[in-house]
């Protein structure tokens, strides 16, 4: 069952309210245009993320595949993108969690839908010339390069395609919302690869956090791997993950 302090359905779509309530807990949800819930929000703090042993871990297993980004609605979109999100979240987590046809209004109608953007994971293509792929990440700021550089965007769906995740962003956030991967593919580290990358992609864009859900169960711990981490506990945020770990184990 979803943790849920507060509710509301908001008409006020400015980025400065809608920043201003995710700063207080609150997140979009796909049940409704509008709807946010209040949760026990975990993001990172962009200023404080640095790459840890970890990550680089993680960086190995998948310097092989790159992210693209498009805005929604996605002009690319067809029944491959949903059928693999309607799997997924029907084999890890049970039928009827996410339809396809949700999937499809989140992707491709605005007047239905909270998110504004959807990452795209595939395997470098044989014909992308070396300038336009980071290898083996994106270099960040602070680590060399103080200006960044954009990620090419060439939104591509269908065969070759490793995953998606739908988000919400603003200029100084990114909500990874909604991911979901091919579970046949071979490659490594797949979900924590895309979650990185995101958070690599938001940094290189100057975002200042990266929403990554909530902390509600004990399989959530994996989301506390990152430099610069805080959660939501109600009333502020926090950067204490030891007390985050004993609520995560009740």
């Amino acid at each position: 069952m979803y943790l849920s302090w507060n509710k509301k359905t908001i008409s006020d779509f400015a980025d400065e309210n809608v920043e201003k309530l995710y700063s207080e807990g609150f997140v979009f949800t796909r049940t409704g245009k509008g709807d946010m819930n209040q949760t026990r929000s975990v993001r990172i703090d962009l200023g404080k993320f640095i790459l840890n042993s970890e990550n680089r871990r993680i960086l190995s297993h998948t310097k092989n595949f790159e992210l693209d980004a498009a805005p929604l609605p996605y002009s690319d979109y067809d029944w491959r993108v949903h059928k693999m999100g309607k799997d997924f979240y029907e084999k890890k987590f049970g039928p009827k969690i996410f339809s396809a046809q949700k999937i499809k209004e989140m992707l491709t109608d605005p007047a239905k839908s909270n998110f504004n953007l959807l990452l795209i994971y595939t395997p470098p293509p044989a014909t992308t010339p070396k300038s336009l792929v980071w290898w083996p990440a994106p270099p960040l700021k602070g680590e060399g390069n103080t200006a960044g550089s954009p990620l090419p965007l060439r939104g591509r769906t269908g065969e070759g395609v490793l995953g998606y995740c739908i988000c919400f962003e603003t200029k100084n956030i990114l909500h990874y919302s909604y991911p979901f991967y091919d579970l046949e593919s071979k490659q490594k580290d797949l979900g924590l690869g895309m979650m990185q990358k995101a958070i690599l992609h938001a940094k290189v864009e100057g975002k200042k956090y990266v929403y990554i859900g909530s902390a509600q169960r004990p399989a959530d711990v994996y989301k506390l791997q990152f430099n610069g981490l805080e959660w939501f506990d109600g009333k502020e945020w926090k950067r204490n993950l030891e007390e985050l770990k004993k609520i995560l184990k009740q």
